[in-house]
């Protein structure tokens, strides 16, 4: 098992590494711009070869969404909670623990864990939480409702193509397959990279609070991930997926949309990186657990 746990720690660590370093150093690393190539460009590309090229079963997609779209459904009523009884703000607060990081640690663990088909399960929490986080999210960040805001995300575009692809069995053209497969692969780690530099450019206030808030992430998302893979009877890699997606820090686009808004983005960034260095405390530990399923 050790040797499993270090191939699949020391590519995250690495990754983080090297962006945390190259902005501490006092290189110049544009954040926006990568952001964007990620979200916009490697993510959507990574979304539809993975989808496409491994022949997703239909009804194992739908399974996963469910159980993803209950488990953001019971953090949220977790979350209200916790912040009523606390008389915190929840709107600062809310959508930062309830919406995990699903993306730029998520999706690099449950490949490295489970190999393709730990991406595919991982790719279809990944799309659910972030229709969320740009409808939820978006609202409680701006203070309105804002639908429209999806039609402008290019993941939903990706996965709307693929689930095409795959209830109608077409056939991908090589060069297509092939080209989104060559490009698909910068996705990952630019998300660890990323997240990497984020991290180096974010201060900490209030450490106590944010604690005690990162705590209940992870405490609220394992609990969770772990009360509906057996609500669901989920088992392999779907439950070590599940478990893991659950178990992530708040998400760091939680940050760059407080900043948008203006909604308490030192609170926000305060939490999202306190979240992130607890998690990486706790990392071999769940990694641990979730190979040993």
């Amino acid at each position: 098992m050790i040797p499993q746990l270090i191939s699949i720690i020391i590519p995250v660590f690495f990754g983080v590494g090297c962006g945390y370093l190259w902005v501490r150093s006092g290189q110049s690393f544009d954040q926006e711009f990568i952001t964007n190539l990620v979200f916009n460009v490697g993510t959507p590309i990574l979304i539809f070869s993975t989808l496409t090229r491994l022949n997703v079963d239909l009804n194992a997609f739908a399974e996963i969404a469910i159980v993803t779209i209950v488990a953001l459904l019971i953090f949220l009523i977790i979350s209200a909670l916790i912040l009523k009884i606390a008389k915190l703000s929840q709107r600062t607060y809310l959508a930062t623990i309830v919406i995990p990081n699903t993306g730029n640690i998520g999706l690099p663990l449950c490949f490295l864990a489970f190999g393709e088909t730990g991406l595919v399960f991982g790719i279809i929490v990944y799309t659910i939480v972030t229709l969320v986080q740009f409808t939820f999210g978006v609202s409680i960040a701006s203070g309105c409702v804002s639908i429209g805001v999806l039609f402008k995300n290019p993941i939903i575009y990706a996965v709307l193509i693929s689930l095409f692809v795959m209830i109608t069995e077409i056939v991908v053209p090589k060069w297509i397959a092939g080209t989104a497969l060559i490009y698909g692969q910068f996705a990952i780690p630019l998300m660890l990279i990323s997240l990497g530099a984020s991290l180096a450019s974010i201060k900490i206030n209030n450490f106590i609070l944010n604690l005690s808030l990162s705590l209940v992430r992870l405490l609220m998302g394992f609990g969770v991930g772990i009360f509906v893979c057996n609500f669901f009877q989920l088992d392999g890699v779907a439950r070590g997926v599940i478990l893991i997606e659950c178990s992530m820090p708040a998400a760091v686009f939680n940050y760059m949309l407080a900043m948008k808004y203006n909604n308490d983005p030192d609170r926000v960034a305060a939490l999202v990186i306190t979240s992130t260095l607890v998690t990486f405390v706790f990392l071999p530990i769940l990694m641990a657990f979730v190979i040993s399923l």
